[in-house]
């Protein structure tokens, strides 16, 4: 973590619930995101909100597997941080799939060096540049530039999600050498387009080498 006793706290925090369940779809970000939005609609006009990846374990088969310590994780304004205590206990259906939410517990976004996304949208009407690599970098550089977030830029795997509108296309991207203001406007902000998909959305991390996996 980068040194930031100068900054004010961050304007965005995550939610994290444990999760009772099995299985998910191995595609599965966009039927939790219509989950979570018929359990809480207010949820998907929300400015800046978000949803992380769920940690599963790959298998064969069409479906994963949820490990012991996956999480729902939402990225949400500080301010409306309180009104997620109201899942609880709440059940979702993901295509078939149940899942029940634990109790939330807040964690802080905290600026670092480097910082990690699994998925950020190619996606030309959100203005990240296409499918072409070339175009999409240079889309993200112009929102880093926006941002004031100065770093080296990876991009890594070209990737394929569902969407509402038909199938996604992005790459990981990671973010090195950034300042610590910089970083922490970078997880406020995000990058792209399809937050409610996980797109877009920065985790610290330790090493560049996450771009490649």
């Amino acid at each position: 973590m980068i040194d930031d006793a100068e900054l004010p706290p961050s304007t965005m925090v995550d939610a994290v619930f444990p999760l009772e369940g099995r299985t998910l779809p191995r595609d599965h970000r966009l039927a939790l995101a219509d989950a979570l939005d018929a359990a809480a609609p207010w949820l998907r006009d929300l400015p800046g909100a978000g949803l992380h990846p769920v940690n599963v374990a790959d298998t064969a088969g069409g479906d994963v597997l949820l490990s012991q310590r996956a999480r729902l994780v939402l990225r949400v304004p500080r301010t409306h941080a309180d009104a997620l205590h109201a899942l609880a206990g709440r059940e979702l259906d993901v295509d078939g799939h149940r899942l029940r939410l634990g109790a939330p517990h807040l964690r802080e976004l905290l600026p670092h060096n480097t910082l990690y996304a699994h998925f950020v949208a190619a996606d030309p009407a959100g203005g990240t540049g296409g499918d072409d690599e070339a175009a999409f970098l240079a889309a993200v550089n112009a929102e880093l530039d926006a941002l004031g977030a100065a770093c080296r830029r990876i991009c890594g795997q070209r990737q394929r999600i569902r969407g509402g509108d038909g199938v996604l296309v992005g790459f990981s991207l990671m973010l090195h050498g950034l300042a610590a203001a910089g970083a922490l406007r970078v997880l406020e902000a995000g990058v792209g387009p399809h937050r409610r998909l996980g797109a877009g959305l920065f985790v610290p991390h330790r090493s560049a080498a996450a771009v490649g996996s």
